[in-house]
């Protein structure tokens, strides 16, 4: 083997003259990237305009740039409350930022992701996608169906390069070449006195399935985003949910959202459990959190049992129902002065720590009179401690029914429930109420064990704690597309890291009989990008075909149309390839 001449260099070399112009096209069609020629400005013209703003739009600078500025615009729908998700903060927003407020709701920040601006971002970056994919696309197909160019003249002028000398006939030569690069599996074909061959193209097959994947994850954003929907409902146990728009607590959808998309089911809360920890540093922490249910789908559906867990919820069609919260309802009973019943049921109260302190309000509405026989309202204020320890009366010091206490404070008058505008549940408006007083004149306030009553003064009536159920909240969700989205983020996973750590390269292998008539092998290579992978390729290619097309001769001089810029090396045919001296590194 002799006169060996490699380089480190994947990276194609300018053509210094117009013999080698055929080095272009050695390294024409390595990517599908469209060439961006741009258009003489002066005399464009209407329809030179429109085409120098579609090439810009639609390249990848402008995607990568557009796809930051939807970046951005994301973070004010992050941090600003949303009139979508919290209409109540953003009234709030606006009573206590008097330039700001007006500033925002101009600017289309309390509803960022249906304002103009963020929608024009969206729609942009979509055509820009698509009228670069398509294009790239159609190229690679026409690629595929291409066979690779034939060989340069000068394959010595190739980054990475090698030649020796062999008594095989260059038809042998050729034949043994290309089943070799078949078998490593090139696309190898005949070129005249040369084998041509390509490999590598799953890096172009992951570059597309990368951007085709962003559109298919952007268009399931957009898709669930206007036909979503997110419901909560609190549940005692013993009750039902039954999905539709007038069962739920809160609710909120898409702008294209139709009721007549709320899959058609319901369910009862049998049992709730929770299980905490007991001793240790972690004492209270939530070990277990699990609703026994008993669903049906459809009006007929066939009644089943199911345990719903946290971050294991029930999936009924396109819907999810997780189970997101958990609290107490004490079972309260109050009697007017004449001992009639007038209030019999549980109360949700709201957890204020992680020991599930709870407080709230019992509001009794209808049916009540005082002890002259006057209709009024009764509003008790309600404080519950799950686990009661002496001495702390403000906390619950477990989550757990251990020693439950409920702290009372009644009052009487108008709640304000029949003025026609919306209050709290949770929340006790005393505008028009008054506290009942004991003897001393102090406010009447007493702690009640299960089973315990407090007698309202001047024969008004009585409170009674019957006991305690427990409620749990439920999110009931449906976001379609949502599978659509997670295998688009999966593939473009996949995408990415093939376009990333493929590498595309070609190898020519030409055969010729020399002037003293020995035959003279030359191997080329050449990458997309500079990588060590094309040389040390080469150099085990070389190797193999060296032992397998018969042995070589002694060195006779120089190969065929040597390169003068060129130095010389002659390593052993199975040794990687290394840079040749005055090539660039």
């Amino acid at each position: 083997m002799s006169n060996s001449t490699t380089t480190g260099s994947t990276s194609a070399p300018a053509p210094e003259s117009g013999d080698d112009q055929d080095l272009g096209a050695a390294a024409s069609q390595l990517s599908t990237a469209p060439q961006e020629d741009a258009p003489g400005l002066p005399g464009l013209g209407v329809i030179g305009w429109a085409r120098w703003f579609w090439r810009q739009l639609t390249s990848m600078r402008v995607a990568l740039l557009l796809l930051f500025l939807l970046s951005l615009g994301a973070i004010p729908g992050s941090l600003i409350p949303q009139s979508g998700t919290d209409a109540t903060k953003v009234a709030a927003f606006m009573q206590r930022h008097s330039f700001l407020g007006p500033l925002y709701e101009k600017l289309g920040l309390f509803h960022v992701y249906s304002s103009v601006w963020f929608s024009a971002i969206y729609i942009l970056l979509f055509i820009s996608l698509i009228g670069c994919i398509v294009p790239r696309t159609w190229q690679f197909v026409g690629q595929l169906r291409s066979r690779p160019p034939g060989a340069p003249k000068r394959l010595n002028r190739l980054p990475a390069y090698t030649t020796w000398r062999t008594e095989a006939e260059p038809e042998q030569v050729r034949e043994a070449a290309l089943v070799l690069l078949r078998k490593r599996r090139f696309r190898a074909h005949p070129a005249g006195d040369a084998v041509a061959a390509e490999k590598g193209y799953l890096r172009e097959v992951g570059n597309l399935a990368f951007h085709i994947a962003l559109i298919v994850m952007l268009t399931s954003f957009a898709w669930g985003q206007l036909y979503k929907s997110e419901g909560n409902k609190l549940i005692l146990e013993g009750d039902g949910f039954s999905n539709t728009l007038t069962q739920y607590d809160d609710f909120k959808s898409g702008t294209l959202f139709d009721t007549d998309d709320l899959d058609p089911f319901s369910f009862n809360l049998k049992d709730f459990k929770g299980t905490y920890e007991e001793s240790g540093p972690n004492r209270g922490t939530p070990r277990t959190y699990e609703a026994a249910i008993t669903y049906s789908v459809g009006a007929y559906g066939k009644g089943k049992k199911r345990t719903i867990k946290v971050n294991e919820p029930l999936v009924i069609g396109d819907s999810k129902v997780y189970l997101t919260a958990h609290g107490y309802a004490p079972v309260i009973t109050v009697r007017d002065g004449k001992g009639d019943i007038v209030f019999d049921q549980p109360v949700a109260l709201l957890p204020l720590d992680s020991n599930v302190t709870s407080s709230g309000a019992i509001k009794v509405m209808d049916g009540y009179r005082d002890p002259k026989g006057v209709e009024e309202q009764l509003g008790i204020q309600a404080f519950f401690l799950p686990t009661y320890v002496p001495g702390n009366e403000i906390a619950s010091q477990f989550p757990a029914l251990e020693n439950p206490v409920l702290n009372l404070a009644p009052y009487h008058g108008d709640l304000g429930v029949n003025a026609g505008l919306p209050q709290s549940v949770y929340q006790l408006d005393k505008t028009h109420m008054k506290a009942y007083k004991d003897a001393k004149g102090k406010q009447v306030r007493e702690n009640l064990k299960p089973g315990e009553s407090m007698q309202l003064p001047g024969g008004a009536g009585s409170i009674t704690y019957e006991g305690t159920k427990e409620w749990a909240n439920f999110q009931v969700t449906r976001q379609p597309a949502a599978g659509w989205a997670l295998g688009g983020a999966i593939v473009a996973i996949f995408g990415l890291a093939g376009s990333l750590f493929i590498q595309r390269r070609r190898v020519w292998v030409r055969a010729v009989k020399g002037p003293d008539g020995v035959t003279v092998v030359e191997m080329g290579g050449l990458g997309r990008s500079e990588s060590a992978k094309v040389p040390e390729e080469l150099g085990d290619l070389a190797g193999t075909l060296y032992d397998q097309a018969s042995p070589g001769v002694p060195d006779a001089g120089p190969g065929p149309d040597p390169d003068p810029d060129a130095g010389s090396r002659t390593p052993d045919p199975d040794t990687s390839a290394v840079p040749a001296e005055g090539a660039e590194k």
